[in-house]
């Protein structure tokens, strides 16, 4: 079965860090793209960021373009993303998919939130 498990979340201030990492199994990672997601409660699940097969051709919404960085471990089956410079409005619940999205199988994510 194809899975997802998401770490890392927390409570960080303004200007802070953090990485995310997501274990998938159940597929062969190593052949799948992979993206990172966020959603807030009442919003849809936006795209934040998405990795090549060969951790090649990163893609990042604008918002976090130069803040957060993709990055992939295909031996470990791992995903991670790195998180600088966190503002208010990157505060939502962090979500990892493989591309195209195996969209019966999301994890349950994990909460990043950013406040004073």
């Amino acid at each position: 079965q194809v899975q997802f498990v998401e770490s890392g979340g927390g409570l960080v201030q303004p200007g802070g860090s953090l990485t995310l990492s997501c274990a998938a199994s159940g597929f062969t990672f190593s052949t799948f793209a992979m993206g990172w997601y966020r959603q807030v409660p009442g919003k849809e699940r936006d795209m934040v960021a998405l990795i090549g097969v060969r951790g090649n051709d990163p893609v990042y919404f604008d918002d976090v373009k130069g803040r957060f960085t993709i990055s992939r471990d295909n031996a470990e089956q791992m995903l991670y993303l790195q998180m600088n410079s966190l503002k208010p409005e990157d505060t939502a619940v962090y979500y990892c998919n493989r591309r195209p999205r195996s969209d019966d199988n999301w994890g349950q994510g994990t909460q990043v939130t950013v406040s004073s």
